[in-house]
């Protein structure tokens, strides 16, 4: 089966108007989602991240029909559908649940909507077989959800849903319900699906690791509002905010002052010989309060004060230890209070690991700091 590309469109596939949504507690407008102006493009993989009640799943039910906003447009391939009933909105939505037809076999619930739809019986059996095959389900056609697994039943879900060719998948949290290794499985699955496809996927999750394992874009919500929207490698290195630096992975920041600058780069000094070197516009001036992001898996931890060092040095007393396997974290407590999280991968002999209560020495290089709302 040959696979399907995104090809280039003239209107986005959805599109964000100056939109809010209002909802009513006690007599009072309490906004769920404020002013959000959004393209996702055609055949794009576009997740929306952030902690339960950022208006993630609000902004979702809003393209699906479920919600209509208080106030802006909602577009589907450049048409105005505020106010169009779901049923006359070309996307499909599959949920956390996936809402099978318990009594019915895998084929006639994947089948069921084309059914509807009165389409002729050839085609439907032309349709289904295709996807069961595109969601690696053949052969399994007569089994009934009970027969199968939970990863299985979300395949049948998908396969219900893009059966239609609607413009639009949406997909609210549908990995939630599965063990940690099957849903890191099925992330491999969905864009390996969406990309043989080529459907407009929009993924609602909390989890920030799906959504950097298979997004083209990520737009990360807090409070109803968009704080960073970019690729996952974007919002990981390079976050906007505090709130994305601490949501994101882990992050380590670090607050201090300019004490210099030069050909791009601050430098803002921690206390005799310890330092962080940071990039920065030539219009940071000294003197300006900075705050640094700097992830853990980038700093390097030294049981001796390593010499000739041109980023960033600082020295602290190690309070945790934790093996990971794959990586050993340590908590360091630095000279000037900060505690900073260093990811060191085991990747040495068992000796080297640090202990608690030893004084450690941490360095990086100048491009993994990064600048705070700079």
């Amino acid at each position: 089966m040959t696979t399907a590309s995104p090809q280039p469109a003239a209107h986005p596939a959805i599109e964000f108007v100056g939109v809010r949504k209002d909802y009513l507690s006690h007599g009072e407008a309490v906004p769920a989602v404020r002013n959000l102006d959004l393209a996702i493009g055609q055949g794009e993989f576009f997740s929306l991240l952030g902690p339960s009640g950022c208006g993630k799943t609000t902004t979702m039910r809003m393209v699906a029909g479920f919600e209509e906003p208080t106030a802006g447009r909602v577009m589907l391939d450049g048409r105005d559908v505020t106010g169009v009933a779901p049923n006359k909105r070309d996307v499909n939505m599959v949920f956390q649940s996936y809402a099978l037809f318990p009594h019915l076999t895998v084929r006639q619930n994947v089948a069921f909507g084309l059914e509807r739809k009165k389409v002729a019986k050839a085609e439907i059996a032309k349709r289904v077989g295709e996807m069961l095959e595109i969601v690696s389900l053949t052969g399994m056609e007569k089994r009934q959800p009970k027969e199968m697994s939970g990863g299985q039943q979300q395949r049948v879900a998908l396969a219900r849903a893009l059966v239609n060719h609607p413009r639009a998948l949406l997909l609210d949290e549908p990995l939630g319900a599965l063990d940690l290794k099957l849903r890191q499985q099925m992330q491999i699955e969905l864009k390996r699906i969406q990309r043989e496809v080529g459907i407009t996927f929009v993924y609602v999750t909390h989890d920030q690791g799906e959504a950097l394992a298979m997004s083209d874009r990520i737009a990360v919500m807090n409070s109803g509002v968009i704080e960073q929207l970019g690729t996952p490698r974007d919002v990981y290195e390079r976050p906007a905010t505090r709130f994305v630096a601490g949501f994101i992975g882990t992050s380590n920041l670090i607050d201090g002052q300019v004490s210099r600058a030069d050909q791009g780069h601050a430098v803002i000094d921690k206390g005799p010989g310890e330092r962080v070197v940071v990039p920065v516009p030539a219009t940071v001036p000294v003197g300006r309060d900075l705050e640094v992001s700097v992830r853990p898996e980038k700093i390097d931890l030294h049981r001796t004060r390593p010499a000739d060092v041109t980023g960033s040095l600082l020295s602290g007393t190690v309070t945790e230890v934790v093996y990971h396997g794959t990586s050993t974290n340590y908590t360091v407590a630095t000279s000037d209070g900060t505690d900073l999280v260093v990811f060191d991968q085991n990747a040495h002999d068992a000796e080297d690991v640090a202990s608690r209560g030893e004084r450690v020495f941490l360095t990086w290089a100048p491009q993994h700091s990064y600048p705070i709302g700079v």
